[in-house]
């Protein structure tokens, strides 16, 4: 088998399990490779040592817990295997140039010393820009859930499509340009979930009237990176992740406090009571430039 194949099912395979033991000899049993030859070929087709990658991206994955959750920093360094705080909070100063006390207060969350998942393969990066708002008044209905860090895929697209369909249920057609705005932010009462509150959101003249219990609200101005996203409305949160967890780190940017932004063009052929099969949408993150 090449070995490139192999390589990619093993990092693909790590990624489910980077809170599970993975000692050496565990992932080259998995392999089915002897470790020196695993440790070899890892080298050779990503250009990085196996165990230093696998600690790389334990540390990324705790980054995201600190910023997300309440969680205590000792539960996350024994959830991704350091075997005291002491041990982790050395390996991920190391990694950021700070504390992990530190990491989670800051108030802007600069995506640098996050680890990408190694991706082999056909994979484009989605294309970015930067772009300035201009302050804009809408209409819209905030709501909010809890979720776990796990949870996050299959649970937010669910919920996305729930508060759409409940926001849009009296608009005779789809209005050509809708806004969801997102805040996350670590959940008071559970300490190992998040709370997001969602704004489904329109231009006040597209409103029209149709929208019930609707409230004011006002899109935040200011410097955003803007990525674009084209493909099956399943697919949108999957994009979102890779946003957060490759590209921000690879354009070494740094998010400021403010709502994420979806603007989503409905085709027109679409109606109010179907799930878009086919979305264009643009997610703009605030930026500190």
């Amino acid at each position: 088998m090449d070995q490139a194949v192999i390589i990619r099912d093993l990092l693909t395979w790590l990624e489910g399990h980077l809170d599970q033991p993975l000692s050496l000899d565990n992932v080259a049993a998995k392999a089915g490779y002897s470790k020196w030859h695993l440790q070899r070929m890892f080298k050779e087709v990503t250009g990085q040592a196996i165990g230093a990658y696998i600690r790389a991206r334990r540390l990324s994955k705790s980054a995201v817990a600190l910023r997300l959750t309440a969680r205590p920093i000792l539960d996350i360094a024994l959830q991704y295997r350091f075997d005291s705080q002491q041990t982790f909070t050395r390996a991920f100063k190391k990694q950021f140039s700070l504390t992990p006390a530190l990491y989670r207060r800051a108030a802007d969350w600069n995506a640098s010393g996050i680890c990408p998942p190694i991706r082999l393969g056909d994979f484009t990066p989605p294309q970015h820009k930067f772009v300035t708002l201009a302050q804009t008044p809408l209409v819209g209905l905030t709501q909010n859930y809890t979720c776990s860090l796990e949870e996050i895929s299959d649970f937010r697209h669910e919920m996305r499509v729930q508060f759409w369909t409940q926001f849009l249920a009296n608009c005779p057609t789809l209005p050509p340009e809708l806004y969801g705005l997102n805040e996350s932010r670590p959940s008071y009462e559970k300490d190992d979930e998040q709370e997001v509150f969602y704004t489904t959101a329109l231009s006040p003249e597209l409103a029209n009237g149709y929208i019930q219990n609707a409230h004011p609200v006002m899109l935040e101005g200011g410097d955003y990176v803007q990525f674009t996203y084209e493909g099956p409305g399943t697919g949108l949160q999957e994009f979102i992740l890779t946003v957060y967890g490759t590209c921000m780190p690879a354009l070494g940017l740094t998010r400021r406090k403010g709502l994420d932004i979806e603007r989503y063009f409905p085709a027109s052929e679409t109606r109010t009571n179907q799930r878009p099969v086919h979305l264009r949408c643009e997610y703009l993150i605030p930026l500190r430039r």
